[in-house]
């Protein structure tokens, strides 16, 4: 009597539990698929500043596995969790009649409790100290993982270790009549033939196919690729030229200053014309509301290290460092030691000639209604310049275009 009691108090608690775990992983998949394919969705509750981000959490590949978003995972866990509880009931529908193999399911439900928590407490460290962002949506559903394994274990000799003991023994029994093995088999086999497929089209994940496409470039921390001087690419009269029009403060420009060095390196009739396109305000009359505070200054001082003739090291240089005032820009500038004139520097990038040479980029750009950042220019047609297939993308259409890869004679 006092184990059924037992039996029936666990029932409630981990229905509870579950009920609430089970809701949270469905917020948790809404506020994924708005972080990751609604680009006018609004910031969500739960992301409050750097450290507080769920949907920062959500735009990285740590929030996925095989390619399928760890909220599905949860909903799943949780799923089944819900099944278990009601598998002596399911066990006497007579289509059900294979959930039988199911003897003892707070061992199971005890041991998915401890093993999903031990998992959550990876991701956990994972927030922490690689992407340093902590979705707090996800930790109360380890809270909840931890007391799902507690109170399913409550009763159980041997505790946890028991409790997976026993749940593997069951498993290996489950097996042993051949129709359950060979429906085993099956179900495996379904399962890694979808695994395989989300995780090869990243599908459900835009970040691990970004991260595919762009990973070498957005890994790194500076750009491998760098040159100096003011030519960068071929010195060729005929060579295919391609503007580049960019802001020092914008990421995907960051990313796409890596991947334009790279095209000049393995192309032997490309050349690469750098133009400012600033999104603050301070210097870009067509902005409605402030957005890359620090990109004009920065915009100044690399026209002028141009005129010394070591723009694209400082080009470089402030894509990696991002330095937003003139303060700033001094600094990294003196400690890189480029062997500039730092006085002509600061009196060239607070002079009319330099001024004059970004509000011209500005004008052309939003004459062609081009108002974003990165964007290119070739024989005179504009598009943005990160295409959606990254790298190898971009590089096919440079030799589309006309664009000769060094290896080619």
């Amino acid at each position: 009597m006092e184990k059924d009691n037992l039996s029936v108090k666990k029932t409630i608690i981990i229905s509870i539990l579950v009920l609430i775990g089970f809701l949270i992983t469905i917020d948790l998949a809404y506020i994924y698929y708005e972080a990751n394919f609604d680009q006018y969705a609004l910031p969500s509750f739960c992301t409050i500043s750097d450290l507080i981000d769920c949907d920062g959490v959500a735009r990285t590949t740590e929030a996925q596995f095989f390619g399928v978003p760890l909220a599905y995972w949860g909903m799943f866990l949780y799923a089944f969790i819900i099944m278990l509880l009601g598998v002596d009931l399911l066990k006497k529908v007579p289509f059900l009649k294979f959930l039988e193999v199911f003897k003892n399911k707070f061992h199971y439900i005890a041991s998915l409790g401890i093993i999903s928590f031990t998992i959550s407490m990876i991701l956990l460290c994972v927030s922490l100290f690689g992407i340093h962002k902590l979705c707090i949506m996800c930790a109360i559903t380890y809270v909840i993982n931890l007391f799902i394994g507690i109170f399913a274990v409550l009763g159980i000799e041997g505790g946890f270790i028991g409790a997976i003991k026993q749940s593997f023994i069951d498993f290996l029994d489950a097996l042993k009549p051949v129709p359950y093995r060979i429906a085993f088999i099956i179900v495996m086999l379904a399962a890694c033939g979808f695994l395989g497929w989300t995780y090869t089209s990243a599908k459900f994940s835009p970040a691990l196919k970004t991260q595919r496409n762009y990973g070498e470039f957005i890994n790194s921390k500076t750009n491998k690729y760098a040159v100096k001087g003011n030519l960068l690419g071929s010195d060729k009269k005929d060579a295919l030229v391609i503007e580049v029009y960019s802001d020092y403060m914008c990421p995907m420009c960051t990313v796409f200053n890596k991947m334009i060095h790279k095209i000049a390196k393995e192309f032997d009739n490309v050349r690469v014309e750098h133009h400012s396109l600033p999104l603050d305000l301070e210097c870009n009359k067509y902005l409605q509301q402030p957005f890359h505070n620090g990109s004009c200054v920065t915009a100044r001082y690399a026209e002028a290290a141009h005129i010394q003739g070591k723009f694209w090291e400082v080009n470089s240089l402030f894509f990696d460092e991002k330095p937003d005032t003139e303060e700033k820009i001094i600094e990294v500038l003196e400690k890189a030691n480029f062997g500039l004139d730092m006085d002509k520097l600061q009196k060239d990038a607070n002079s009319e000639k330099v001024e004059k040479i970004i509000q011209k980029d500005i004008k052309v750009a939003v004459k062609h209604k081009q108002l974003g950042t990165p964007t290119m220019r070739i024989n005179g047609k504009f598009n943005m310049g990160i295409p959606k297939g990254g790298y190898p993308e971009l590089k096919k259409e440079i030799i589309k275009l006309g664009g000769k890869p060094k290896h080619i004679f």
